[in-house]
């Protein structure tokens, strides 16, 4: 498995709130008028997972199959080309002050591998800047 990683990204915000915002993928609805309608259609949300279609790739499902309190979600992703594995860490490093990064492991052969290098990393990281967004007080 070939690992990607987004830049450390800030959340002022406390770690907590955070992640019980982030572990109950109901709570994303609120921000769903924020994502790419060109680029991410038929979205769906439930505790557990989020569903969409996507330009290119076809529908994946991002489904959380571990959950440990205040510091990691990790995800399984579904309807990737092969087998893939997301990870949300958050690190409160003062009070307020969170520290987030997300994590993909894959499982890609070299033709995906060299196709995607450079496309995944950039994804990740708006993925992790999207998550800095989100107002956590009104969730």
């Amino acid at each position: 498995m070939t690992t990607y990683e987004s830049k450390v990204k800030t959340i002022l915000h406390p770690q907590e709130k955070i992640y019980h915002t982030l572990a109950d993928l109901n709570n994303l609805k609120h921000v769903k008028d924020r994502i790419p309608q060109d680029k991410i259609k038929e979205l769906s949300f439930d505790t557990d997972s989020v569903s969409a279609k996507v330009d290119v790739v076809g529908t994946l499902k991002l489904t959380i199959i571990n959950r440990e309190p205040y510091k990691t979600i990790k995800f399984t992703v579904e309807g990737a080309p092969s087998e893939a594995y997301l990870w949300i860490q958050l690190k409160e490093v003062a009070p307020g002050d969170t520290k987030i990064k997300i994590t993909l492991k894959a499982k890609l052969n070299g033709m995906i591998k060299m196709m995607l290098k450079g496309k995944i990393p950039e994804f990740l990281n708006s993925f992790a800047d999207s998550l800095t967004k989100i107002d956590y007080s009104r969730i």
